[in-house]
């Protein structure tokens, strides 16, 4: 799944053998976003809206972060 965060930049949220795991696409490149850890155990349909409870601080009233 990919999402555009805030209109700033775009994660990539994988599930794999090992959990959940997020990159950060820059240039064309997938980039590990090491400090953003989703629980194994999260659900597909609420990881937009813990994507908002972490990252919140970055945003300005109206933002959206959006399943692309």
């Amino acid at each position: 799944m990919k999402f555009d965060v805030y209109g700033r930049f775009a994660l990539e949220v994988l599930h794999t053998t090992r959990g959940w795991e997020v990159y950060r696409l820059t240039d064309g490149k997938h980039v590990r976003a090491d400090d953003i850890i989703i629980p194994a155990d999260m659900a597909v349909g609420d990881i937009a809206a813990y994507l908002d409870d972490l990252l919140h601080e970055i945003s300005r009233p109206g933002d959206r972060i959006v399943e692309l």
